[in-house]
């Protein structure tokens, strides 16, 4: 049976991780316990399954923003569980992490293969855990705003790294750039010759499609509505 556990202790004012749900999945009950208590004390809201069944019947009625999901668990295992999870729409932006004690690279790799964000072996520090979690939720936006709505793109340019909707888009380092260039002034129409000079340089010579196939590529990755061409000008972002 699910437990649902609200923070009510740390219900200060300020506190920003009360709207983050976290699904913790387990059937060691003594870990499902220590780990929720210690995520109540940051502030999250936590729920917690014993199985991979109970675990996604849950997760399709709260939509939790993160899961930490056991590998070896009876009715449904870790992996299928994640696989099956994948499968739903509606949870295709909650961040998956498995936190088992099978730390051989065989487990590892399957649990991505099925969709795993993460994989974090036992036994693990709490604080450790914590620093973990809080560093996979500001993969996402905090609840209620455009970017967890799906309006939103943010980059990272320390990483090189695009996110949608809360996913991770890895792009080569031309396609981040173009981006980059267009994301920096949003509506700003940047014209052909800006781009050329700012993503390519002034002493490199490229042809004269090179900008339509980037662009090209862009849109298949972060979707059509987001670059917009000015038809004998250029390009411009728009949120």
């Amino acid at each position: 049976m699910e437990k649902s556990l609200l923070c009510r202790a740390n219900r200060k004012e300020g506190i920003e991780n009360m709207t983050y749900r976290i699904l913790l999945v387990d059937d060691e009950t003594d870990i499902l316990e220590f780990v929720s208590y210690n995520l109540i004390r940051e502030g999250y809201e936590v729920h917690t399954a014993t199985n991979g069944k109970e675990a996604v019947e849950i997760a399709l009625k709260i939509i939790p923003h993160l899961i930490l999901l056991d590998v070896m668990m009876p009715e449904m295992d870790g992996i299928a569980t994640c696989e099956k999870i994948r499968q739903y729409p509606q949870l295709r932006d909650t961040l998956i992490t498995f936190l088992s004690a099978r730390s051989e690279e065989e487990s590892q790799i399957a649990g991505f293969d099925a969709g795993a964000d993460d994989y974090i072996t036992k036994p693990i520090r709490v604080k450790v855990l914590v620093s973990r979690i809080k560093a996979m939720l500001k993969r996402i936006d905090a609840p209620g705003t455009s970017s967890q709505s799906g309006h939103s793109i943010v980059i990272d340019k320390d990483r090189f790294i695009v996110r949608k909707e809360g996913r991770e888009i890895f792009l080569p380092r031309k396609e981040f750039n173009l981006l980059a260039l267009l994301y920096s002034k949003p509506q700003k129409v940047f014209s052909r010759d800006e781009i050329y000079d700012t993503v390519w340089g002034h002493d490199v010579i490229v042809g004269d499609r090179t900008i339509d196939v980037h662009i090209r590529k862009l849109r298949e990755k972060i979707g059509d509505k987001h670059i917009v061409t000015i038809k004998g000008v250029g390009y411009k972002y728009e949120d």
